[in-house]
């Protein structure tokens, strides 16, 4: 049985999806999640503008397999649902070091602190490393 527990809110006013991950996934669960993004990002109607700001926080996430870690760079490879500027936010240092192999060439960042991460995804800077 899987602890794997998802949530996606949208705030069209500010061009922000906000998207809490939690437990375990499995690959099966990530291709759910994937759609319903899918159809929130449709929504929201903002591919036109390169994408919404995306807020994830992980910190509920549990350190994940290799195999679901592939799934995962899978997922965020796919220009479908690419965000403007991703912020992610973790708990742990072993958390920060898988997400910071998978993120690739995206305009993202990683976080400890949610609000820190919400004033860098408005603020217009540079991604880096935190």
């Amino acid at each position: 049985m899987s602890s794997a527990n998802y949530s996606i809110d949208v705030d069209p006013s500010r061009d922000l999806v906000r998207v809490r991950l939690s437990g375990f996934f499995t690959t099966e669960e990530i291709d759910h999640f994937e759609a319903e993004l899918q159809r929130e990002h449709r929504r929201l109607g903002c591919s036109r503008r390169g994408g919404p700001l995306t807020l994830n926080d992980l910190t509920g996430m549990s350190i994940q397999s290799q195999e679901v870690l592939a799934r995962w760079d899978e997922f965020l490879r796919n220009p479908t649902h690419r965000s403007r500027r991703l912020a992610l936010v973790v708990a742990s240092a072993l958390g920060r070091m898988q997400l910071q192999r998978i993120i690739g060439d995206r305009n993202a960042r990683v976080f400890t602190d949610a609000t820190e991460a919400e004033e860098w995804l408005f603020s217009g800077g540079e991604a880096s490393a935190s």
